[in-house]
């Protein structure tokens, strides 16, 4: 069945596993039916689905991995996350952006902030607790961006679509 296309970054399995460690501690369990992940899309159209695996393929087939740092989390109010910094991977998002101009959703077309969410839907108080928790832990470290995937979105858990990763 069509369904709308989420576009993700991947991140190397040490890295992921951290994430996914963390998303398990704080999400809460009824509302955490995804791995951790760092969204480049919310919401493309399914007819894009053969464009869209075509592309995520050239920018990644003999492409060396995106440099990428973990930065400080930040609040989304009755959340938290992770900052991403990665030009070279902000330079992908904003190719892939042009060559589906006009068929964004506002969201996608607002700018793209790389984060990784670890915690959402919670009480404020909740979230400000984490926060103080993990910036005191924070120290800026380096990312591997493994590849980029596609994903049907059909209302639970994402089915994928396609899988392409960089070259080592």
């Amino acid at each position: 069945m069509p369904a709308p296309i989420i576009v993700t970054a991947l991140f190397d399995k040490a890295d992921h596993a951290w994430f996914d460690a963390l998303r398990r501690a704080h999400f809460p369990p009824e509302r955490n039916v995804l791995a951790a992940h760092l969204t480049m899309f919310h919401h493309l159209p399914p007819s894009t689905a053969a464009e869209v695996k075509q592309r995520l393929a050239s920018e990644t087939r003999g492409v060396p991995r995106p440099a990428a740092t973990l930065q400080a989390p930040f609040s989304l109010g009755r959340g938290v996350a992770y900052r991403i910094d990665s030009d070279e991977l902000v330079a992908v998002r904003q190719r892939l952006a042009d060559a589906f101009v006009g068929l964004l959703t506002p969201q996608d077309q607002a700018g793209w902030r790389p984060h990784v969410t670890i915690q959402n839907k919670v009480e404020p108080p909740v979230a400000r607790a984490l926060l103080a928790q993990l910036r005191a832990e924070f120290r800026p470290r380096p990312l591997q961006i493994a590849g980029l995937a596609a994903w049907w979105y059909r209302g639970g858990p994402w089915e994928l679509l396609s899988r392409h990763m960089f070259s080592a």
